[in-house]
């Protein structure tokens, strides 16, 4: 029997593994009270403190580039829209991202931020913005201590918050904040049905988490990939069979596509195979990756 320390979010489509209605032969998870997911992250990628652990799926990347021993299955939990992450300051006079070249963008936490990431592709790929002409401040540290970003990256640790630095004109936007004050307002208007009618077009249906397992429990069940990936479908199968409940912070975006007809969590590399080319390429670009990854690479076979 296999006691699997484990790190992950009770959210809709998860709760049926977590209160035991959903088991796998074999498994007895020892699940860990996780408030603050972001949390889990780091303790996988600095400590291997879990047997099996949601990540931030850049976070993922990275720590994979630097040999950290564990490997995602293709399963993700949290998947979310990020154009309306970037943040101004309404009275700025900055109304179009390519205002933003020459100028200083804060970003929350650390360069290799899966919602930085992806809002950065947006203003490179959606707007025409050259990053390599912007400077991003930081106000954390990485996850995965090895990293080390491109010049154009500082970090000014947290002696002032982002949204101070925005509201007195020390940076000209900031990236995945959460403002209180009424003055900051997303540089993309109507962000999120832009992104939703996007979805609809073309798919863009954005990563944001996976599951990691450690290596040695991998090599040691051969067949526990599998099993872990099957006990997840289940799990998200008995939600979407009556989705309902009260639903979490990242829940509520999930529920409003599924209003849609789509499926809110698609697990598998194939039905996600566009966005993971997607996310390892613009971790390329952005000076995450030194190289671009095959996706089958970055997940045990299930």
């Amino acid at each position: 029997m296999i006691v699997a320390k484990t790190g992950i979010q009770s959210m809709d489509h998860t709760k049926a593994l977590i209160d035991g209605r959903v088991t796998v032969p074999g498994v007895t998870f020892a699940f860990e009270d996780v408030p603050v997911v972001i949390k889990v992250f780091r303790r996988m990628v600095r400590g291997l403190e879990f047997d099996i652990a949601e990540m931030a799926m850049t976070t993922y990347l990275c720590a994979r580039a630097h040999g950290k021993p564990f490997t995602a299955i293709p399963v993700f939990p949290v998947r979310a829209f990020h154009h309306g992450a970037i943040l101004v300051h309404k009275n700025s006079g900055i109304t179009e991202p390519r205002q933003l070249e020459g100028k200083k963008v804060g970003v929350n936490r650390g360069y290799t931020v899966t919602t930085g990431v992806w809002a950065r592709a947006a203003l490179a790929h959606d707007y025409g913005v050259d990053l390599s002409k912007i400077t991003f401040l930081l106000s954390g540290d990485e996850h995965v201590a090895e990293f080390r970003p491109p010049a154009n990256v500082i970090s000014v640790g947290d002696e002032k918050s982002l949204e101070q630095m925005l509201l007195d004109g020390e940076i000209a936007a900031a990236i995945n904040i959460q403002p209180e004050h009424p003055d900051i307002v997303p540089l993309i208007p109507n962000a999120e049905q832009l992104c939703f009618d996007k979805m609809r077009e073309s798919g863009f249906y954005p990563i944001n988490h996976t599951i990691v397992v450690k290596d040695a429990l991998l090599a040691a069940h051969p067949d526990l990939a599998g099993k872990l990936f099957q006990a997840f479908a289940e799990s998200k199968r008995i939600f979407l069979d009556n989705p309902v409940g009260e639903p979490g912070k990242w829940d509520k975006l999930h529920r409003r596509v599924l209003a849609t007809g789509r499926d809110p969590y698609p697990y598998g590399i194939e039905p996600n195979r566009a966005m993971l080319e997607a996310l390892t390429g613009y971790a390329v670009e952005q000076g995450i990756l030194p190289r671009p990854v095959a996706v089958e690479s970055l997940f045990a076979p299930v």
